[in-house]
């Protein structure tokens, strides 16, 4: 037991964060990254930050962490920006994943233990595709190989959506429920044929490449396998994605995939989701050009990680004023409150399901007290160097 608690998607409630490994051990996480085909904008750097603060915590409480995230260096979307650029697709990927790492590095975010791409686990797919087919949840159709969501029953029991809302969102979120190849409307792809400017792999099945979801569960189970502790990602993944990669993970190793799923919300700006597909984009290295990365991290910080919120400028204007105030303080000698206590109180905050905002004000508290060391202290909980 941590002490931690946290909201798990699955069961909808916040409940004890409970790894595998007692204290002194490694807690195994994943969490799923980019597909490389533009710059980092501010949803992935508030949904990075809060498994970062996540892993500070857990080295606080004496664990270490084996954190893998993803490069999803192929599928439709990186392959339609490639060839509208006419570059190649490994190399756009190589050049966003090295933009990526240098924001992520900026706002001061603890390095991913592996960041594996789907191009290196082609046959972990190819096993795990096979592995559904040998045990019949899956199906071959036009070429390509579907997983069967009638063969598992507990298909939704992740996101606890109706069918209706399934096929919505399937409909939005590149699920394709109009493929007349598919048994039904919710199967899902497990290996595609490739189109002729595409790249294409052999295998059993015929050659293609593989579905999205197929290539987070190979890489989640080579990295870290058969059960992780914890899984996560933006809240728009939790279904289909998340949906789909539990199913097949399941349903190939006859194993509870995850202990606990943890979803970040979600970043509004100009009304809508920011997202690649609608342009709606504030990128970080953009404001960095600007503002302190320390800055752009507090302001990220003082919203609740779970909740979806919408992007203004003036937040980098008061998360200015928040930073200089907490560095003044730790320019000056330590006074009360003692250093034990402040940071007692940030701890409680970050075990309540990661509350950075209770977190903050305890900081802003102390600070407007001028208990300096104290200060100092629990911001470097957060990330913060003072």
């Amino acid at each position: 037991m941590t002490g931690l608690r946290l909201y798990d998607t699955a069961r909808r409630a916040v409940v004890p964060f409970e790894p595998a490994a007692p204290p002194g051990g490694t807690v195994t996480m994943y969490t799923c990254g980019i597909t490389p085909y533009d710059a980092a904008h501010l949803g992935h750097a508030a949904t990075y930050l809060a498994y970062d603060v996540l892993r500070r915590r857990l080295h606080d409480l004496g664990y270490k962490t084996r954190l893998v995230r993803n490069v999803t260096d192929v599928d439709d979307d990186i392959l339609r920006k490639a060839r509208e650029l006419g570059v190649y697709y490994l190399d756009l990927a190589a050049e966003e994943m090295a933009r990526f790492s240098a924001d992520m590095d900026a706002l001061g975010l603890l390095p991913a233990s592996s960041e594996p791409r789907a191009t290196s686990a082609i046959e972990d797919i190819l096993r795990l595709v096979g592995r559904a087919l040998e045990k019949g949840y899956a199906y071959r159709a036009g070429g390509a190989v579907y997983f069967d969501v009638s063969s598992w029953p507990k298909f939704g029991s992740l996101s606890h959506y109706s069918a209706a809302q399934m096929l919505e969102l399937a409909r939005e979120r590149g699920g394709n429920p109009d493929d007349p190849d598919k048994a039904a409307p919710l199967d899902f792809v497990l290996w595609q044929r490739s189109a002729p400017d595409e790249p294409s792999w052999a295998s059993p099945f015929g050659p293609g490449r593989p579905g999205w979801h197929v290539e987070c569960s190979a890489l989640a189970l080579r990295e870290l396998g058969a059960t992780i502790d914890l899984h996560g990602g933006g809240a728009d993944l939790i279904f289909p994605h998340h949906e789909c990669e539990a199913a097949q993970s399941e349903a190939a190793t006859g194993e509870k995939f995850v202990r606990h799923w943890v979803h970040a919300g979600l970043v509004h700006f100009q009304g809508s989701k920011m997202a690649k597909s609608t342009g709606n984009l504030v990128f970080v290295r953009d404001l960095l050009k600007t503002w302190a990365p320390a800055t752009l991290r507090l302001a990220l910080l003082a919203h609740h990680y779970r909740e979806d919120w919408a992007w203004e400028g003036s937040l980098l204007e008061a998360a200015a004023a928040r930073l200089g105030c907490w560095r003044d303080a730790a320019a000056r000698a330590g006074r009360s409150p003692e250093v034990g206590s402040l940071l007692a109180e940030v701890r409680a905050a970050l075990d309540d399901d990661l509350d950075t905002p209770r977190a903050l004000r305890a900081v802003d508290k102390a600070a407007e007290e001028g208990a300096g060391e104290a200060v100092k202290q629990a911001a470097g909980l957060l990330g913060v160097a003072l």
